[in-house]
């Protein structure tokens, strides 16, 4: 069961990454001009998605150090994790 618990702490991770990764490409792709406004809803998503990865995977590694089973921890909306301090 750990490497149950790991790969998906790994897919958040992934998750992470990739939505990282097209942040940078989005932000690189407008340098010199303002984001259009697909592109800046889009920008809004991604940091609401960055937001829930990151605190279900606090929320999970949490849980396992305190004992409790890391599975129950759930996504949160982004209006709940979007105002946390990182």
């Amino acid at each position: 069961m750990g490497s149950v618990v790991a790969m998906e702490d790994d897919q958040i991770i992934i998750s992470i990454d990739s939505l990282v990764e097209e942040e940078h490409r989005l932000r690189q792709q407008h340098e010199d001009e303002p984001l259009g406004e697909a592109e800046l809803a889009r920008l809004h998503e991604i940091e609401a998605s960055l937001d829930q990865c990151w605190d279900l995977l606090r929320q999970r590694r949490a849980r396992r150090e305190w004992g409790q089973n890391p599975d129950q921890a759930n996504v949160r909306d982004p209006k709940v994790v979007e105002n946390y301090r990182q």
